[in-house]
């Protein structure tokens, strides 16, 4: 079969890995994907490299834009390929996918869309209007988490959904490390954006009330960063935490290896939850120890493969670290868990074995 994927996200190639295994299953991948994209994280420029698929790269009108960001070779790219099927690897109120599905229904290839959106909103106009087309035409939907699959029901689509994360982690390249030796602080992490809903500030007030030898590291950036740097000062923990740069994907195991203890204390808002907490099983793939809040999806990533804490309570998040600190068993118990839940669940072969039976559904169906 001949599939034609379309997605910003995989500007990073950690997540390419699952094109490279649905290329193993017997898939003709062809990856169109922008030469950045830009967020509040700044400009991610696409990491090179592909094995086994065709990356075709591709400028994006209105970079930086989530919903009205399209691309430019698009309909170029879909007359040379001629896909069977397409892939679009976006939310289905976003202009992208209103085109990629428009190319595709003109090409006579069937299409599905991916949406994490696990909170029910309705959009303006044209959005709106995008949204219910891409309903319509599509054959399937990827919904990357339980809330989103209800949220596509409440909102009128009918067709055929499958839950599937977006993207899997390779095993083989986060994996445990040596084994670390005794002695030195207790190592505590955070990766992701600084941002109020990712309740790092919840963080750094756990950690002030937590005696003994250890420090903090804290990997991203976001428009919070001054904040939560001051924020560690007033709590007198600044010498202890370290404010790290955005780490490409490729360097992130090493990241995880030096951790004891990975926390993500995320904050439902009205406009956003926890949609998965792709470090959760990036540090458990590590067999790195987890915490989670129990905002959104991640009770449902961490499973029994970590401790949960109620989402805003900070004194909890410090019991849940005590906890961890103090019982060195119970932390070996819960990295060995955590690395077994990411093989059975979150690799990105099982991913691509799941994302391969749904597009031979469609397909059969015909």
């Amino acid at each position: 079969m001949r599939v034609l994927m379309v997605s910003k996200a995989c500007v990073l190639k950690a997540y390419r890995k699952k094109l490279e295994e649905l290329a193993k299953l017997g898939v003709e991948m062809f990856l169109v994907v922008p030469n950045f994209w830009r967020d509040e994280r700044g400009v991610l420029p696409l990491e090179e490299g592909a094995e086994g698929y065709k990356l075709l790269v591709d400028s994006l009108a209105f970079n930086g834009n989530y919903h009205l960001h399209f691309y430019l070779r698009l309909p170029f790219y879909m007359r040379t390929v001629r896909p069977e099927l397409v892939h679009i690897d976006e939310e289905p109120y976003n202009l992208a996918t209103f085109q990629a599905m428009v190319l595709a229904k003109r090409a006579r290839a069937k299409a599905l869309f991916f949406t994490w959106q696990n909170l029910y909103r309705l959009y303006p106009p044209p959005f709106s209007w995008f949204e219910q087309y891409n309903y319509r035409k599509a054959s399937w939907a990827i919904a990357g988490n339980r809330e989103a699959m209800e949220v596509l029901r409440r909102k009128g689509y009918r067709g055929e959904i499958s839950l599937i994360p977006q993207f899997g982690v390779d095993e083989e390249t986060f994996k445990p490390g040596p084994a670390r030796k005794n002695g030195g602080p207790f190592t505590i992490g955070y990766a992701g954006r600084l941002v109020e809903e990712k309740g790092v500030h919840l963080l750094l007030k756990a950690m002030a009330g937590v005696r003994g030898d250890w420090r903090l590291l804290i990997l991203g950036t976001g428009p919070k960063r001054q904040e939560l740097e001051r924020l560690a000062s007033e709590l007198g923990i600044s010498e202890r935490t370290s404010f790290l740069p955005f780490l490409p994907s490729w360097q992130l195991p090493d990241f995880y290896r030096q951790l004891d203890l990975l926390v993500l204390p995320s904050l439902s808002k009205p406009n956003w939850k926890e949609q998965f907490g792709r470090v959760l099983v990036e540090a458990m793939a590590c067999e790195v120890p987890v915490i989670g809040s129990t905002c959104g999806e991640i009770p449902n990533v961490i499973g029994d493969a970590g401790l949960l804490f109620p989402e805003g309570d900070a004194e909890a998040l410090r019991d849940s670290i005590l906890r961890l600190m103090a019982d060195e068993a119970l932390r070996l118990h819960l990295a060995q868990k955590g690395r077994e839940r990411v093989l059975e669940r979150f690799t990105q072969k099982v991913i691509a074995s799941q994302t391969f039976k749904v597009y031979c559904q469609i397909l059969e169906e015909g």
